[in-house]
């Protein structure tokens, strides 16, 4: 079977290794390992050559039960590469015994002894299929151990040698938590490109299974953590709510309210488009948001078309903002801050020019509580992203909103003017003449 093609059994060896086995525990209790191990090795040549892999995974399991009752751990590793390395060894018998070897693990008398028996499994089991799913869990486990150590940068490379999501006799759920401790450790080394190439590998509709929401939450969570350091604070807000939807937060007021309230933060701080204003409404109208009357409140103000004042803001708002972690006193925080009153200076700029089609550079600043500098600046900033068209005059200090229209849209404007016109005048005759005709019957009646 080590080519691969099916053997047909020969012989049953299943009487021979019944009557076997006790021997050889009796002569490991008389002190006699080497003897008993030679039997069981002239028994597992005839089972192997007769492709009785039932006898033979019991041969290789008592091999190795002997050497650890023995706690000769020395003599056990060099067992299991001399067995796996058999001519013509069956596979099922070697996954019992790497199986077998592998419990071993949380009873080894130190850790010396512990990391030699996980390199030896590592080393009989690479590019071994049939005992992929063995390797991923001792990898697994040699990575912890690295991490404990606090040899964060090592762990994560042992672990990153695996591409789990090709093994296909491992549990989709056991893929998904192994490939979320790779994101977790390449986080913890601050790898955040390769997070992101790993977190592509989770098909999120796994999440939608209602066991898997345990996943499902780490997932996000780790995605938040990337998505901050990358500062895309649009994709922070869906993670959020993806968290929110799920049934355990719901269930919890403290953290669904918790949830909601980071995700309209985040959906305020991000820059505006389509699909921010979109999903800014759509948060705007959750009714669970109304028992979160302050973050309401704020959402609100966003999405009104009205001006908002800065230091109203911050006197309403600031105190309690500032104690949440998203703008705690912190670098970061006061970067998020800052970045919170440009979100309010543009939403500024947006309202004035839904009202003005022209208006004065002064008038402008006196609006938006600023100098003139940043006034231009953050004016600039919105015009280049597309967000608004604007103009400035600066020697007539004159700001216009108003587009340009070309030729055919002036006509075409003027034509659709002239038909509402046209259309008013033929329905208001009809009107009178409807008026004219009631009248005059009631005349003659």
């Amino acid at each position: 079977m080590s080519d691969g093609k099916l053997e047909k059994m020969e012989k049953d060896y299943s009487p021979q290794v019944d009557a076997l086995l006790p021997e050889t525990d009796a002569l490991l209790k008389q002190g006699k390992l080497q003897e008993a191990l030679d039997k069981l090795m002239v028994l597992e040549k005839q089972a192997r050559n007769a492709a009785d892999p039932a006898s033979t995974s019991r041969i290789l399991v008592q091999v190795i039960k002997l050497c650890r009752e023995a706690q000769d751990w020395k003599l056990l590793n060099e067992e299991i590469v001399l067995l796996s390395k058999k001519h013509g060894q069956l596979k099922a018998a070697t996954t019992k015994m790497i199986q077998e070897a592998f419990s071993y693990l949380d009873n080894t008398p130190n850790m010396e002894v512990k990391l030699e028996l996980i390199d030896t499994l590592r080393t009989v089991t690479e590019g071994k299929i049939y005992v992929e799913v063995e390797r991923a869990r001792v990898t697994r486990l040699l990575a912890q151990i690295r991490e404990n150590e606090g040899k964060i940068n090592e762990a994560a490379d042992i672990l990153q040698e695996l591409q789990v999501e090709t093994f296909g006799s491992m549990e989709k759920r056991e893929k998904t938590d192994f490939i979320l401790e790779q994101m977790r450790l390449c986080l913890a080394k601050h790898d955040y490109v390769r997070t992101q190439i790993i977190s592509k590998k989770i098909n999120t509709r796994f999440f939608q299974e209602k066991e898997n929401e345990d996943l499902k939450l780490r997932f996000y969570d780790l995605m938040i953590k990337h998505a901050l350091h990358e500062e895309q604070y649009l994709n922070v807000h869906k993670f959020y709510k993806q968290i929110y939807d799920s049934e355990s937060i719901k269930q919890d007021e403290s953290k669904w309210k918790e949830v909601l309230q980071n995700a309209v933060l985040f959906i305020v701080l991000s820059p505006y488009d389509n699909e921010q204003s979109d999903l800014l409404h759509r948060t705007y109208e959750d009714p669970q948001l109304a028992q979160v009357p302050l973050y309401h409140e704020l959402a609100k103000c966003f999405v009104t078309t009205e001006l908002m004042r800065w230091a109203k803001i911050e006197e309403v708002y600031g105190a309690t903002l500032r104690q949440t972690d998203v703008f705690s006193k912190t670098t970061e925080g006061d970067k998020r801050w800052k970045e919170l009153h440009n979100r309010v200076i543009e939403h500024n700029i947006r309202v004035v020019a839904k009202y003005y089609t022209r208006v004065t550079s002064k008038r402008l600043m006196q609006l938006l509580d600023l100098n003139e500098r940043d006034t231009e600046e953050f004016l600039s900033k919105l015009v280049v992203s597309k967000t608004i068209y604007a103009r400035v005059d600066r020697p007539a200090g004159i700001v216009s909103f108003q587009v340009k229209k070309d030729a055919n849209q002036v006509l075409n404007d003027w034509s659709s003017d002239i038909n509402s016109l046209l259309n008013l005048v033929e329905k208001t005759c009809h009107l009178i003449s409807k008026e004219e005709m009631v009248h005059s019957i009631a005349k003659v009646m």
